[in-house]
């Protein structure tokens, strides 16, 4: 705590990627999974705008209320946010915010999980309210026989 208030900055957060969203079949969006309460905290602060074709996902079971902000967040994002195997509702090149107070974006509904994506790719993937996902585990394979 003596590190926070002192004004210490916790190093970003990686996570491998352990999941994809296919669009098509030779178009998928490589995920990271914060599917933890303190890696759900974490997301994306502090982290470098996200290249093409990648992002995040928070899983919610039981589903939940969710309602992101963009605290320490430098880059704007497509927050994404899916209920039943469907976008239900997309917030858009959302706002950096560097400084308490913050927005908060989500719908006023409950969720299975949210996607964050760099800013402009749900409209550039053709992602609308209504799209269907599907999250699916990445097999890794180390190369060995």
């Amino acid at each position: 705590m003596a590190a926070l208030l002192s004004g210490f900055t916790p190093p970003p957060q990686w996570l491998p990627v352990s999941a994809q969203w296919c669009l098509a079949p030779d178009r998928c969006i490589a995920l990271e999974v914060a599917d933890t309460p303190e890696k759900q905290s974490k997301g994306l602060q502090l982290r470098p705008a996200l290249p093409p074709l990648r992002g995040m996902w928070f899983p919610y079971s039981p589903p939940s209320l969710a309602r992101f902000w963009m605290h320490r967040t430098p880059e704007p994002l497509d927050m994404l946010f899916v209920r039943g195997g469907r976008v239900v509702a997309i917030e858009a090149r959302t706002a950096p915010c560097l400084r308490l107070p913050c927005r908060s974006y989500g719908p006023d509904q409950e969720v299975d999980g949210v996607l964050e994506l760099a800013a402009g790719q749900a409209e550039a993937l053709g992602i609308a309210v209504g799209s269907p996902v599907r999250i699916e585990p990445v097999t890794i394979t180390t190369g060995q026989p």
